[in-house]
């Protein structure tokens, strides 16, 4: 296998020495690049590997989204890792070594998506369409790769409109010659993030045969439902609306009636990465209920629920949602309160739930509220009927525009909470990460990642834009 499929898109020489193990291996989804397009089914094996690369821990294996859970106010940390620590306590160093292979597998996902974008058409037996639809899917897996490093690595749009650093851009596959990009603004990833989502729209299909590929592949309702969120973030609320809209026109997504949803493949997924016992590069390595679970039940318990997030699920009497709770000794020795989203603490073999359908119609009551003066009927609607009925709660009753944004934000924290949400809705939303931690304010220096101290040594178009305050 030639070495340059495996170098990330930033074309840094990086980590030759980890990633040896790896080099020497040839598995079905990660065929050589000499192979991988001179047939419609080594085709597919290469798209299938993007997709592989993206269950990876550090992608949407559940680290990263982890991170974005104990970095806002869902989940105390109290686990020994001294680098993930670091972040807990926004101490982080340019030189740690989870932010720098996030940050790494990011771009394997990305670099993997260009050869697939750039080579699809050179395959014969392939009909035009299915051409399309393959670049299509590798088109909406690198938007959401580049979407999810801008949202570590840039501060939010609302700190300075979108003109601050992001991430370099690279959208060719690597051609042998090393080549040291800068990093791009955040408008620019974003405006590419919608570019890539807009393209691939008409050559996704609304569905697929296999019930797993339907919510587990890219189609016409995730891509909407990735720029809906992508709007939210930028407060673009025509167009998160707009985007909320055509995701649920498809008619296959629907709010599930109870939460007994997780890892099912229902209508209440709209892109769900699905994993399995088997996954190469999973087992062992841990995943979502490694951390969301205690050691009684084969977790570690490093991640259990805030007393923040427990004030706000007790609020109100009755909330189903608080249900989904059990109970058992953390990381620290100590009884503490944990999700049972995910409970397969042994093979780590549950999806991780990328987008659900609730989110979408959360983004679209929230883009409801924001384009009106006075409380949204419909978006009032969607909060009792699609959200706070299922939670067991009695509906609520809003008289301002700021109540009603209020208490969609609330709803939404106890959704989606534990996949990943909480610090990108408080730093979209100019709040602080942690209460009475000056290091958390919104637009603090560590509220966002340092760029690897390793790319900045070995990429001369990185000198000189390491994030501030690394």
């Amino acid at each position: 296998m030639k070495l340059k499929y495996y170098i990330i898109s930033s074309a840094l020489v990086l980590s030759f020495s980890s990633c040896k193990k790896e080099l020497e291996k040839l598995p079905q989804q990660d065929i050589a690049e000499e192979v991988a397009f001179n047939s419609p089914s080594t085709a597919l094996g290469a798209l299938r590997g993007v997709y592989s690369t993206a269950q990876t821990f550090d992608f949407y294996g559940s680290l990263p989204q982890v991170i974005g859970d104990y970095m806002g106010n869902n989940v105390d940390f109290v686990g020994t890792f001294p680098t993930l620590q670091e972040l807990n306590n926004f101490s982080t160093v340019s030189t740690n070594v989870n932010v720098a292979t996030m940050w790494q597998v990011h771009y394997q996902v990305i670099t993997r998506a260009n050869n697939v974008i750039a080579k699809i058409n050179l395959v014969d037996g392939l009909s035009a369409a299915e051409k399309a639809q393959y670049a299509g899917e590798a088109k909406f897996l690198r938007a959401l790769a580049y979407f999810q490093l801008a949202n570590f690595f840039a501060q939010p749009f609302q700190v300075s409109s979108g003109s601050n650093l992001a991430v370099p851009l690279v959208l060719e596959p690597f051609d042998g010659t090393v080549k040291y990009p800068s990093r791009n603004t955040l408008n620019q990833v974003h405006a590419q993030v919608v570019q890539d989502l807009t393209e691939a729209i008409p050559a996704l299909p609304q569905s697929y045969d296999d019930a797993a590929d339907t919510r587990g592949r890219a189609t016409k309702g995730a891509a909407y439902a990735l720029l809906s969120r992508l709007y939210l973030y930028r407060e673009e609320w025509a167009k998160a609306e707009s985007a909320a809209r055509s995701t649920l026109a498809q008619g296959i997504y629907d709010t599930a009636p109870n939460y007994a949803f997780y890892s099912g493949n229902t209508s209440e997924d709209v892109f769900t990465i699905q994993n399995s016992a088997i996954d190469n590069g999973r087992t062992g390595s841990g995943g979502w209920a490694s951390y969301y679970n205690p050691a009684a039940l084969g977790g570690r318990g490093d991640a259990p629920f805030s007393q923040d997030l427990i004030n706000a699920y007790t609020s109100e009497s009755g909330d189903k949602r608080y249900n989904l709770k059990i109970s058992g000794n953390a990381a620290d020795g100590l009884p503490h309160l944990f999700t049972s989203k995910f409970p397969d603490a042994v093979n780590n073999s549950d999806n991780s739930p990328v987008i659900r359908t609730t989110e979408v119609y959360l983004n679209l009551a929230e883009a409801l509220a924001h384009q009106s003066t006075t409380p949204s009927v419909e978006a009032v609607t969607i909060l009792n009927t699609r959200i706070r009925s299922r939670a067991g709660l009695l509906p609520k009753a809003v008289v301002t525009q700021q109540a009603l944004i209020d208490a969609l934000l609330i709803e939404r924290r106890k959704e989606l909470a534990f996949e990943g949400h909480s610090r990108m809705d408080l730093l979209r939303n100019r709040q602080g990460l942690r209460t009475g931690n000056a290091a958390a304010a919104f637009g603090g220096a560590k509220t966002i990642l340092p760029i690897p101290q390793r790319e900045i040594d070995n990429n001369p178009g990185l000198q000189g834009q390491q994030n501030a305050g690394y």
